[in-house]
Protein backbone atom coordinates (compact mmCIF):
# COMPACT_ATOMS: atom_id res chain seq x y z
CA UNK A 1 0.00 0.00 0.00
CA UNK A 2 1.08 3.57 -0.52
CA UNK A 3 2.84 5.47 2.23
CA UNK A 4 1.22 8.82 1.38
CA UNK A 5 -2.49 9.55 0.91
CA UNK A 6 -3.69 9.36 -2.67
CA UNK A 7 -6.28 12.08 -3.18
CA UNK A 8 -5.37 13.25 -6.68
CA UNK A 9 -6.20 11.53 -9.94
CA UNK A 10 -3.49 10.19 -12.25
CA UNK A 11 -3.43 9.85 -16.01
CA UNK A 12 -3.12 6.36 -17.46
CA UNK A 13 -0.92 5.48 -20.44
CA UNK A 14 -3.73 6.21 -22.90
CA UNK A 15 -4.21 9.70 -21.44
CA UNK A 16 -7.45 9.00 -19.60
CA UNK A 17 -7.77 10.03 -15.96
CA UNK A 18 -7.60 7.38 -13.29
CA UNK A 19 -9.35 8.32 -10.05
CA UNK A 20 -8.81 6.65 -6.64
CA UNK A 21 -12.55 5.89 -6.66
CA UNK A 22 -15.26 5.07 -9.18
CA UNK A 23 -18.96 4.35 -9.33
CA UNK A 24 -21.16 2.74 -11.95
CA UNK A 25 -24.32 0.64 -12.33
CA UNK A 26 -23.99 -3.01 -13.33
CA UNK A 27 -26.77 -5.12 -14.84
CA UNK A 28 -27.53 -8.82 -15.06
CA UNK A 29 -30.05 -9.91 -17.68
CA UNK A 30 -30.01 -13.64 -16.99
CA UNK A 31 -28.97 -16.04 -14.21
CA UNK A 32 -25.20 -16.40 -14.59
CA UNK A 33 -21.84 -15.30 -13.26
CA UNK A 34 -21.50 -11.61 -14.11
CA UNK A 35 -18.26 -10.85 -12.25
CA UNK A 36 -15.77 -13.76 -12.01
CA UNK A 37 -13.51 -14.25 -9.01
CA UNK A 38 -11.01 -11.43 -8.63
CA UNK A 39 -9.47 -9.16 -6.02
CA UNK A 40 -8.10 -5.63 -5.81
CA UNK A 41 -6.79 -3.06 -3.37
CA UNK A 42 -10.05 -1.13 -3.35
CA UNK A 43 -12.76 -1.33 -0.73
CA UNK A 44 -15.99 -2.01 -2.64
CA UNK A 45 -19.66 -1.33 -1.88
CA UNK A 46 -22.50 -2.99 -3.80
CA UNK A 47 -26.03 -1.59 -3.40
CA UNK A 48 -28.80 -3.62 -5.07
CA UNK A 49 -31.39 -1.65 -7.00
CA UNK A 50 -33.39 -4.62 -8.33
CA UNK A 51 -33.31 -8.38 -8.58
CA UNK A 52 -31.37 -10.93 -6.53
CA UNK A 53 -27.64 -11.68 -6.50
CA UNK A 54 -25.32 -14.12 -4.80
CA UNK A 55 -21.99 -12.61 -3.79
CA UNK A 56 -19.04 -14.77 -2.78
CA UNK A 57 -16.68 -12.74 -0.61
CA UNK A 58 -13.90 -13.95 1.66
CA UNK A 59 -14.98 -17.56 1.25
CA UNK A 60 -18.60 -16.88 2.30
CA UNK A 61 -21.74 -16.71 0.16
CA UNK A 62 -24.33 -13.96 0.63
CA UNK A 63 -27.70 -13.68 -1.12
CA UNK A 64 -28.76 -10.07 -1.61
CA UNK A 65 -32.13 -8.64 -2.64
CA UNK A 66 -33.37 -5.20 -3.63
CA UNK A 67 -32.24 -2.56 -1.14
CA UNK A 68 -29.50 -4.71 0.43
CA UNK A 69 -25.88 -3.58 0.58
CA UNK A 70 -22.61 -5.48 0.96
CA UNK A 71 -19.18 -4.18 1.95
CA UNK A 72 -16.19 -5.98 0.39
CA UNK A 73 -12.82 -5.45 2.04
CA UNK A 74 -9.57 -4.59 0.33
CA UNK A 75 -7.53 -7.62 -0.89
CA UNK A 76 -10.59 -9.87 -0.65
CA UNK A 77 -11.38 -12.40 -3.37
CA UNK A 78 -14.99 -12.01 -4.54
CA UNK A 79 -17.38 -12.86 -7.37
CA UNK A 80 -20.96 -11.94 -8.24
CA UNK A 81 -23.78 -14.06 -9.67
CA UNK A 82 -27.14 -12.91 -10.99
CA UNK A 83 -29.95 -15.15 -9.75
CA UNK A 84 -32.71 -13.76 -11.99
CA UNK A 85 -33.27 -11.73 -15.17
CA UNK A 86 -33.55 -8.25 -13.69
CA UNK A 87 -30.48 -7.55 -11.61
CA UNK A 88 -29.04 -4.06 -11.22
CA UNK A 89 -26.77 -2.61 -8.56
CA UNK A 90 -24.61 0.42 -7.88
CA UNK A 91 -20.89 -0.19 -7.45
CA UNK A 92 -18.75 2.18 -5.38
CA UNK A 93 -15.01 1.36 -5.24
CA UNK A 94 -12.37 3.43 -3.52
CA UNK A 95 -8.75 3.28 -2.50
CA UNK A 96 -8.57 3.09 1.34
CA UNK A 97 -5.95 5.85 1.19
CA UNK A 98 -8.58 8.50 0.43
CA UNK A 99 -9.94 8.02 3.95
CA UNK A 100 -6.83 9.66 5.38
CA UNK A 101 -7.15 13.41 5.77
CA UNK A 102 -3.38 13.99 5.80
CA UNK A 103 -0.39 11.66 5.82
CA UNK A 104 -1.16 8.31 7.39
CA UNK A 105 -1.42 8.64 11.18
CA UNK A 106 -2.33 6.27 13.97
CA UNK A 107 -5.36 8.47 14.78
CA UNK A 108 -7.06 7.30 11.58
CA UNK A 109 -5.28 3.99 10.99
CA UNK A 110 -6.97 2.39 13.99
CA UNK A 111 -10.32 2.80 12.22
CA UNK A 112 -9.29 1.93 8.67
CA UNK A 113 -6.93 -0.97 9.36
CA UNK A 114 -9.61 -3.67 9.85
CA UNK A 115 -11.10 -2.94 6.42
CA UNK A 116 -7.78 -3.45 4.61
CA UNK A 117 -6.94 -6.89 6.03
CA UNK A 118 -9.66 -8.96 4.27
CA UNK A 119 -10.82 -10.11 7.70
CA UNK A 120 -14.08 -12.07 7.63
CA UNK A 121 -15.47 -11.35 11.11
CA UNK A 122 -16.98 -7.87 10.74
CA UNK A 123 -20.48 -7.17 9.43
CA UNK A 124 -20.55 -7.29 5.64
CA UNK A 125 -24.23 -7.24 4.66
CA UNK A 126 -26.64 -4.48 5.60
CA UNK A 127 -30.22 -5.39 4.73
CA UNK A 128 -32.77 -3.06 3.16
CA UNK A 129 -34.61 -2.80 6.48
CA UNK A 130 -31.38 -1.80 8.28
CA UNK A 131 -30.50 1.05 5.94
CA UNK A 132 -33.91 2.15 4.60
CA UNK A 133 -34.33 4.96 7.14
CA UNK A 134 -30.66 5.99 7.12
CA UNK A 135 -28.76 8.42 4.85
CA UNK A 136 -26.93 5.51 3.17
CA UNK A 137 -29.16 4.91 0.09
CA UNK A 138 -29.24 8.63 -0.77
CA UNK A 139 -25.48 8.98 -0.28
CA UNK A 140 -24.76 5.95 -2.50
CA UNK A 141 -26.91 7.49 -5.23
CA UNK A 142 -25.22 10.85 -4.73
CA UNK A 143 -21.76 9.29 -5.12
CA UNK A 144 -22.90 7.66 -8.36
CA UNK A 145 -24.45 10.87 -9.71
CA UNK A 146 -21.44 13.02 -8.77
CA UNK A 147 -18.97 10.62 -10.35
CA UNK A 148 -21.09 10.20 -13.49
CA UNK A 149 -21.69 13.93 -14.04
CA UNK A 150 -18.17 15.04 -13.04
CA UNK A 151 -19.34 18.57 -12.39
CA UNK A 152 -16.96 21.21 -11.07
CA UNK A 153 -15.61 20.10 -7.68
CA UNK A 154 -16.97 16.55 -7.95
CA UNK A 155 -13.65 15.13 -6.64
CA UNK A 156 -14.20 16.81 -3.28
CA UNK A 157 -17.86 15.78 -3.25
CA UNK A 158 -17.15 12.11 -3.96
CA UNK A 159 -14.38 11.86 -1.37
CA UNK A 160 -16.52 13.60 1.27
CA UNK A 161 -19.49 11.31 0.60
CA UNK A 162 -17.33 8.17 0.73
CA UNK A 163 -15.91 9.27 4.08
CA UNK A 164 -19.43 9.85 5.42
CA UNK A 165 -20.59 6.41 4.24
CA UNK A 166 -17.51 4.78 5.74
CA UNK A 167 -18.08 6.56 9.05
CA UNK A 168 -21.65 5.25 9.14
CA UNK A 169 -20.38 1.68 8.67
CA UNK A 170 -17.77 2.22 11.35
CA UNK A 171 -20.30 3.35 13.94
CA UNK A 172 -22.65 0.39 13.60
CA UNK A 173 -22.77 -1.60 16.87
CA UNK A 174 -22.24 -4.98 15.20
CA UNK A 175 -19.22 -3.60 13.32
CA UNK A 176 -17.56 -2.41 16.51
CA UNK A 177 -18.03 -5.76 18.24
CA UNK A 178 -15.49 -7.33 15.87
CA UNK A 179 -12.63 -4.89 16.50
CA UNK A 180 -10.83 -4.61 19.79
CA UNK A 181 -11.46 -0.91 20.35
CA UNK A 182 -9.94 -0.99 23.84
CA UNK A 183 -6.66 -2.11 22.32
CA UNK A 184 -7.05 0.22 19.32
CA UNK A 185 -7.46 3.29 21.49
CA UNK A 186 -4.35 2.34 23.48
CA UNK A 187 -2.12 2.31 20.41
CA UNK A 188 0.34 5.08 19.67
CA UNK A 189 2.12 6.26 16.55
CA UNK A 190 5.07 3.88 17.09
CA UNK A 191 2.66 0.93 17.21
CA UNK A 192 1.25 1.82 13.81
CA UNK A 193 4.72 2.43 12.42
CA UNK A 194 5.59 -1.07 13.62
CA UNK A 195 2.47 -2.53 11.97
CA UNK A 196 3.19 -0.71 8.73
CA UNK A 197 6.73 -2.12 8.63
CA UNK A 198 5.50 -5.63 9.40
CA UNK A 199 2.68 -5.51 6.85
CA UNK A 200 5.03 -4.28 4.13
CA UNK A 201 7.63 -6.88 5.12
CA UNK A 202 5.04 -9.67 4.86
CA UNK A 203 3.46 -8.28 1.65
CA UNK A 204 6.84 -8.39 -0.12
CA UNK A 205 8.20 -11.58 1.46
CA UNK A 206 5.32 -13.93 2.34
CA UNK A 207 6.45 -16.30 -0.42
CA UNK A 208 9.80 -16.72 1.34
CA UNK A 209 10.87 -18.42 4.55
CA UNK A 210 10.40 -15.50 6.97
CA UNK A 211 9.92 -15.38 10.73
CA UNK A 212 9.12 -13.17 13.71
CA UNK A 213 12.78 -12.79 14.66
CA UNK A 214 13.53 -10.97 11.39
CA UNK A 215 10.38 -8.84 11.77
CA UNK A 216 11.43 -7.90 15.31
CA UNK A 217 14.88 -6.79 14.12
CA UNK A 218 13.23 -4.78 11.35
CA UNK A 219 11.23 -2.92 14.03
CA UNK A 220 14.28 -2.52 16.31
CA UNK A 221 12.60 -4.57 19.03
CA UNK A 222 13.53 -7.64 21.00
CA UNK A 223 11.85 -10.82 19.79
CA UNK A 224 9.90 -11.29 23.05
CA UNK A 225 8.59 -7.69 23.18
CA UNK A 226 7.70 -7.69 19.48
CA UNK A 227 5.84 -10.99 19.79
CA UNK A 228 3.82 -9.84 22.81
CA UNK A 229 2.99 -6.45 21.28
CA UNK A 230 2.02 -7.84 17.88
CA UNK A 231 -0.31 -10.43 19.41
CA UNK A 232 -1.87 -7.84 21.74
CA UNK A 233 -2.68 -5.58 18.79
CA UNK A 234 -3.65 -8.11 16.14
CA UNK A 235 -5.15 -10.83 18.30
CA UNK A 236 -2.90 -13.43 16.66
CA UNK A 237 0.78 -14.31 16.60
CA UNK A 238 3.10 -13.24 13.81
CA UNK A 239 3.12 -16.80 12.45
CA UNK A 240 -0.68 -17.00 12.53
CA UNK A 241 -0.95 -13.67 10.71
CA UNK A 242 1.66 -14.76 8.14
CA UNK A 243 -0.28 -17.97 7.49
CA UNK A 244 -3.50 -15.96 7.23
CA UNK A 245 -1.93 -13.81 4.50
CA UNK A 246 -0.64 -16.91 2.71
CA UNK A 247 -4.09 -18.51 2.85
CA UNK A 248 -5.66 -15.29 1.51
CA UNK A 249 -3.21 -15.32 -1.41
CA UNK A 250 -3.90 -19.02 -1.97
CA UNK A 251 -7.64 -18.27 -2.25
CA UNK A 252 -6.94 -15.99 -5.19
CA UNK A 253 -4.87 -18.66 -6.96
CA UNK A 254 -7.45 -21.37 -6.27
CA UNK A 255 -10.20 -19.32 -7.90
CA UNK A 256 -8.29 -17.66 -10.72
CA UNK A 257 -5.78 -20.33 -11.85
CA UNK A 258 -5.62 -24.07 -12.54
CA UNK A 259 -2.41 -24.59 -10.57
CA UNK A 260 -2.09 -27.77 -8.52
CA UNK A 261 -2.20 -27.75 -4.72
CA UNK A 262 1.56 -28.30 -4.59
CA UNK A 263 2.20 -25.41 -6.98
CA UNK A 264 -0.08 -23.10 -5.00
CA UNK A 265 1.43 -24.17 -1.67
CA UNK A 266 4.95 -23.34 -2.85
CA UNK A 267 3.79 -20.16 -4.61
CA UNK A 268 2.42 -18.65 -1.39
CA UNK A 269 5.25 -19.78 0.87
CA UNK A 270 4.19 -23.07 2.46
CA UNK A 271 6.86 -25.73 2.68
CA UNK A 272 4.59 -28.56 1.53
CA UNK A 273 1.13 -29.18 0.10
CA UNK A 274 0.12 -31.23 3.15
CA UNK A 275 0.91 -28.35 5.53
CA UNK A 276 -0.88 -25.93 3.20
CA UNK A 277 -4.01 -28.10 3.14
CA UNK A 278 -3.92 -28.46 6.94
CA UNK A 279 -3.60 -24.70 7.45
CA UNK A 280 -6.24 -23.86 4.85
CA UNK A 281 -8.76 -26.16 6.52
CA UNK A 282 -7.90 -24.69 9.92
CA UNK A 283 -8.49 -21.11 8.75
CA UNK A 284 -11.44 -21.69 6.40
CA UNK A 285 -13.16 -24.80 7.80
CA UNK A 286 -13.03 -26.25 4.30
CA UNK A 287 -10.33 -27.96 2.25
CA UNK A 288 -8.73 -26.04 -0.63
CA UNK A 289 -10.13 -28.67 -3.02
CA UNK A 290 -13.67 -28.01 -1.78
CA UNK A 291 -13.08 -24.25 -1.78
CA UNK A 292 -12.02 -24.32 -5.44
CA UNK A 293 -14.91 -26.59 -6.43
CA UNK A 294 -17.42 -24.40 -4.59
CA UNK A 295 -16.00 -21.17 -5.99
CA UNK A 296 -15.88 -22.40 -9.60
CA UNK A 297 -19.19 -24.28 -9.56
Amino acid sequence: MMNEPYFESNRTQDGSIHYPYESMIHYGREPRCIVPSHWHLYIEILYLLSGTAKVYSGGEAYVLSEGDLILIHSHETHSIYSLDQDLSYIVVKFDPEILYSTSRTFLESKYILPFTLAESSSQRVFTASEIRDTPIPDMIWEIYNEFSAKSFGFELAVRTLICRVFLWFLRQPRQQQHWNWEVAHSLNDSDYQMLQKVFEYIDYNYKNDINAQTAARLCNMSYSYFSRRFKAIMGKTFTNYLNYIRITEAEKLLLTTDQSMTEIALEVGFSSSSYFIQQFRQYKDISPYQFRKKGKA
